[in-house]
């Protein structure tokens, strides 16, 4: 059983397609680590813009996958971004949709043999 995800939306969408979940779980187990990274490269060299890119494109699949508080911490993230604010203001609300999408991955490649 999911915890720290929802598939919900992701089925609604599909018509309950199987092979369809299948390439969206896999698509987010394979890109979003990497789009997190680009976070936090954004993050930390104060390049609001990329941050805010890669932000913005996570942010439908945290939906999609029933992640609803990293999808409000991104949302925090994105108006960080257009602040230009400082980066402690927003390195613990990374850090939680870090671990989130963290512990949501493990659970998703055990739940699906990914």
């Amino acid at each position: 059983m999911a915890i720290n995800y929802n598939l919900s939306k992701v089925y609604a969408l599909s018509d309950n397609d199987p092979e369809f979940v299948n390439e969206i779980l896999t698509l987010f187990v394979t890109e979003v680590p990497d789009d997190l990274l680009q976070i936090k490269e954004g993050i930390k060299k104060k390049d609001h813009k990329h941050a805010y890119a890669y932000a913005h494109k996570i942010k439908p699949t945290l939906d999609l996958l029933g992640l609803n508080v990293a999808f409000e911490e991104i949302l925090q993230v994105e108006a960080w971004t257009k602040a230009e604010g400082k980066k402690k203001d927003i390195k613990e609300t990374f850090k939680s949709v870090k671990n989130q999408v963290s512990d949501a991955i493990k659970e998703i490649k055990k739940d699906f043999d990914l």
